[in-house]
């Protein structure tokens, strides 16, 4: 096993989904710039991997943050996030031990 690069670099976090379950999550409310809100925060490297947790209402998003605090802000200019059809539920620093995330 290898040594983590920096512990407090990647934080496990957890979403709860408000919408409407009964519809995909692309025909959710305002889902395009919620999609591209999260496709940017992808592209610049602070969301790493995300998607809905099948079987529940939580998404898990693996995310490059120094705190939760960087987390909590980031996350309150995503327009699910204003609507309250996004919740942060918990937020876990993750050490990575196998495998890389580079």
């Amino acid at each position: 096993m290898r040594e983590a690069s920096n512990a407090a670099d990647f934080c496990r976090h957890a979403l709860t989904r408000l919408g409407n379950y009964s519809l995909p999550l692309e025909q959710q409310d305002d889902w395009p710039a919620h999609a591209d809100f999260m496709n940017a925060l992808h592209a610049e490297g602070f969301v790493l991997l995300g998607g809905p947790l099948e079987g529940t209402s939580d998404v898990l998003l693996i995310i490059r943050a120094s705190d939760a605090n960087e987390i909590h802000v980031r996350l309150a200019a995503d327009s699910w996030t204003a609507k309250d059809l996004l919740r942060i539920r918990q937020i876990v620093p993750w050490v990575v031990r196998l495998g890389s995330l580079s």
